[in-house]
Parts: C-alpha cells; sequence; structure tokens
C-alpha cells in the first residue's frame, strides 16, 4: 500500500495508549510503539484458542482467558504466557508444529498447531471454573497460530474495494476507540451508582485522545504521521458489542452494569440497533511504519 500525503483535517488528536493481543481474547499488551502490516499491529491476534474440532474459543465461552497474561521476552522472540496457579508457558515466536485447519467465526483459515505443551497448558487452566475447581467433563483445548501467507479478508460489505487483511480478529485490522468515548461511559455509570470500568474491558488496538465523545464515529480516515512517514487507518464498521465488556479483566467474573448502560444510548441504526462502541478499522497506508503512544492523528467527518 503507497503511502498517502496528509491533508488539512477537521479534528485532530493523538495516540493515548496502544494494545496488542496476541492470542485472541487473552489479556492484551499495552506497549509505547508497534510496527503496523497489512494486517494490523504486528502479532495482534497472531495466536488462537481452539476447541477439539478447530473451533475457536473467547471469553464469551471461557471468561478465565482474561486471566491468561501475555508477554514478550528475549527481544520479541518469545511468547510468555502466565495464568494463576500455572507455571509460565513460553513460547518461541518463529515456531510451530503441524498444519492445522481452524474457524473464526464463518472463515475456516489454515493455522498452525502450537503442540501439546500448550494444549495441556490451556486445557489444564480451562478445566477450573471461577472457584479454581475442576469441572466437570471438562473439554480440551489446543492453542494455533495463524499461518501468515493465508489472506484473509475482512467483510467487503464494509471494506468496499480494499482488499483488508486480519489474522485471527473478529474480521478487521485495528480497533479504535475516543477516550472521551470511554469518560462519557464511566460518567453514566457512576451516575448510577457503580464503578468506572477500565478501557481494557473494549480491548482496542488505538486509544485516541482529544476527540470528541463518539465522533471516532463519525470521521473518515485517520491519518497518523510516524518518523517513517503517514499511515492512513480507515475506520469501516462500528464495533458491535457482545457480553465481554461485562467481564472484568482483573477477576474474570461477569456482572451486567456495562451492557445494560450501553444499552441506554448506544444502539445503532447501521447495525439494526445493535450497541456499538468504538470503530474497526482497515489498513488503508503506512505498512511498516511505527505507531506510537503521543503521535498526532488528524481526520475530517463523514458525511455519508
Amino acid at each position: 500500500m503507497s503511502a498517502t500525503p496528509l491533508t488539512p483535517a477537521d479534528v485532530q488528536a493523538r495516540i493515548a495508549r496502544l494494545f496488542v493481543y496476541p492470542v485472541k481474547s487473552c489479556a492484551g499488551i499495552e506497549v509505547p510503539e508497534a510496527l503496523l502490516t497489512d494486517t494490523g499491529l504486528d502479532l495482534d491476534r497472531a495466536w488462537m484458542v481452539v476447541d477439539a474440532h478447530g473451533e475457536f474459543l473467547s471469553q464469551r465461552e471461557e471468561p478465565r482467558l482474561a486471566l491468561v497474561q501475555p508477554q514478550f521476552k528475549r527481544g520479541g522472540t518469545e511468547l510468555q504466557l502466565r495464568a494463576p496457579g500455572m507455571l509460565a508457558l513460553h513460547l518461541r515466536v518463529d515456531a510451530v508444529e503441524a498444519p492445522a485447519r481452524v474457524r473464526v467465526w464463518d472463515d475456516e483459515v489454515p493455522a498452525y498447531d502450537m503442540g501439546d505443551i500448550a494444549a495441556q497448558w490451556f486445557t489444564d487452566f480451562l478445566a477450573l471454573n471461577e472457584q479454581g475447581l475442576p469441572k466437570a467433563n471438562a473439554p480440551r483445548y489446543r492453542l494455533v497460530r495463524f499461518d501468515p501467507e493465508h489472506r484473509r479478508l475482512s467483510d467487503r460489505k464494509w471494506t468496499g474495494q480494499a482488499e483488508a487483511l486480519n489474522q485471527f480478529s473478529d474480521g478487521f485490522a485495528v480497533l479504535v476507540l475516543g477516550q472521551a468515548s470511554l469518560d462519557g461511559l464511566n460518567t453514566r455509570l457512576q451516575a448510577q451508582g457503580h464503578v468506572p470500568v477500565d478501557v481494557r474491558r473494549f480491548r482496542p488496538n488505538i486509544v485516541l485522545d482529544g476527540l470528541p465523545e463518539h465522533d471516532e464515529d463519525r470521521v473518515g480516515p485517520l491519518q497518523i504521521e510516524t518518523a517513517e512517514g503517514p499511515a492512513l487507518l480507515t475506520p469501516v464498521k462500528p464495533c458491535p458489542r457482545c457480553p465481554i465488556p461485562d467481564i472484568d479483566p482483573a477477576t474474570a467474573r461477569s456482572s451486567p452494569e456495562v451492557s445494560d448502560m450501553l444499552q441506554t444510548y448506544r444502539q445503532d441504526a447501521r447495525l439494526k440497533g445493535a450497541v456499538t462502541f468504538g470503530m474497526n478499522a482497515i489498513v488503508s497506508a503506512g505498512v511498516d511504519t511505527v505507531l506510537r503512544v503521543g503521535q498526532p492523528v488528524s481526520a475530517s467527518y463523514r458525511f455519508d
């Protein structure tokens, strides 16, 4: 994708926070900078937990995935996973085992199995309930790595003519959320006597400071000034919300106040009344640039 020159814009913002989620539905890693690839931030949703049939697993079925904490070690060559009551699992970033076929939503894609040790680690951890007690007839799981040679396309209904890629994300390369949108939700929650919630519940890749509340919904391409040149992320689809934001990432326990509050003001006609929060974006320009916290971001309003 070729670079696109920056143009005058209606709004100015900055990158406030960056998150990478190496293993789909596990905890994220907050980073000061991240390489932008054609599938999003480097190594975002590159791994995924699957069941015995190759179907993907998320916090919807197993909230305890939120407690799996990844960290890159040894100069980024090793992925370390930690979870309560478990010894650390160490995975080489460049190592895989047998080829596999797995399913993420409606897409069946090629992948690589990460081996029996990783499979046993996730099986053992997820065999426990919220109280840390063994479940009856607990299923077995495996960890897989996305095949980087495969081109998994985002939904052309939303990307138009653009062939936008992603790995094991729900469907798009990057999730963008404005800090003001989270602040607005927390103001509403506190007015009802609830505690404010952390942005981690919404699993964004990029948090923007300086946008008015929910203006990420209303802007066109986000033009980011990087040291390597301009990058361009195009918001294409509002992010519909399932019950995952109700899960406290610190405890993996769920309570309904977040979804209940969002129902009162975030039903989106563009998705037939589904509750949305944040915008899915695709990479339109700037592959191999480095996004950094503090970088300026500009955008203009859409009128479509």
